[in-house]
């Protein structure tokens, strides 16, 4: 008798900057999914936010094919994914896929925050990668930061603000940023991913560009200190006691590693393994675990850093726990020069997943009240 597949529902898209990014991650872990242990639901979310399941899900979020609307409802008795009529005078739900686990290759706002996270807690589902927590802190680059601080893991000297204080006084605001920082500066929105909305500046006019575009993508903006650095990344594995990649270095032609330089042309040159030498290599892969486990990652996640070209200092930059999963992205890379392959990695992410939710429901729900 054959072993039945397990049943995954792979979902991107989304209403987030980062929508086309999750949609070629969606391809190449679809590709890479081994259908003989897998069958596979295709579950793209748009960039307003419509659930839609066809054949063919990725077509059918650039309107190639036809749409079909689903949704996944928080309700712990109720597992499939659900098929919503067309008909808007007789809607009705029903039935269209069982799913024992979800696997969301999604970026940003929504798919890597702790949003869709929490829908997948309320509904008990296994699911790939960080809780709700683990996914918002990671998210969330002030907040990030704070959690460095307080674990003594090294965080560059920042300036976090909001988009109200921008609109209500952006000379204030860069008076403050040019009062604890130093030209150059990066201008980051808090919450997104994959370079969308970030801006480097060297002059006063850059900042207030930088500002104003950062601002358009979140309602908290971090502005942080630009170094002279190496920008050295490490892909980290696992649950309560992950484990880390050899750590891999990025190139880049440009002024920084942007997302044109990421998902479009590929002209960044990534160095894997990274060129250090075994204490800085042991030092940086220890960092990384050190940061997953401070925000309480699961799964996987990569882990940024900056090395000081001058001082040899090292800083943390950012935690992804949802990295890019295209064929150029630096975290399946990490990992296959590590010796597990793109294949092998998505195995291990569903069973990281399996994993995390039985640990999940040892957890006691209810508490009888004693009688007086």
């Amino acid at each position: 008798m054959s072993k039945q597949k397990l049943k995954v529902g792979l979902i991107f898209g989304g209403r987030s900057g980062e929508h086309e990014v999750s949609l070629n991650s969606a391809r190449s872990v679809f590709a890479a999914m081994d259908k003989d242990k897998y069958d596979v639901t295709l579950i793209g979310i748009s960039k307003t936010g419509q659930w839609l399941i066809s054949g063919d899900a990725v077509l059918a979020l650039t309107g190639e094919t036809n749409q079909q609307s689903a949704m996944l409802l928080p309700d712990p008795t109720e597992k499939s994914l659900l098929q919503v009529s067309s008909d808007t005078e007789t809607r009705s739900v029903a039935p269209i896929a069982e799913l024992d686990v979800v696997f969301p290759v999604m970026h940003g706002t929504f798919g890597e925050d702790g949003a869709i996270q929490g829908l997948f807690e309320m509904a008990d589902l296994a699911y790939v990668g960080s809780g709700v927590v683990g996914s918002a802190v990671g998210m969330d680059k002030t907040i990030f930061k704070a959690v460095m601080v307080a674990n003594n893991i090294p965080v560059l000297p920042y300036v976090s603000t909001t988009r109200s204080a921008i609109n209500a006084d952006i000379d204030a605001v860069m008076t403050q940023i040019t009062t604890d920082l130093n030209y150059p500066v990066f201008i980051k929105p808090a919450n997104l991913g994959s370079s969308v909305g970030i801006s480097k500046a060297t002059t006063a006019t850059e900042l207030r560009d930088g500002l104003l575009e950062a601002a358009r993508w979140d309602r908290r903006i971090v502005v942080e200190q630009g170094i002279d650095a190496r920008e050295v990344e490490v892909s980290v594995l696992g649950n309560d006691d992950p484990i880390a990649s050899i750590a891999g270095e990025i190139a880049p032609k440009r002024d920084f590693y942007d997302y044109e330089a990421k998902y479009v042309t590929d002209d960044s040159e990534l160095i894997i393994p990274a060129n250090l030498d075994a204490v800085q290599m042991d030092a940086i892969r220890a960092l990384a675990v050190e940061a997953y486990k401070a925000i309480d990652a699961a799964g996987l996640s990569r882990v940024d850093f900056l090395l000081d070209k001058q001082t040899g200092e090292l800083w943390i930059n950012e935690i992804n726990t949802l990295p890019g999963f295209t064929d150029i992205s630096m975290y399946p890379k990490l990992w296959a020069a590590t010796g597990i392959s793109y294949s092998d990695l998505i195995d291990k992410l569903i069973e990281f997943a399996l994993a995390r939710k039985q640990d999940r429901d040892a957890t006691v729900r209810s508490f009888d009240v004693p009688e007086a």
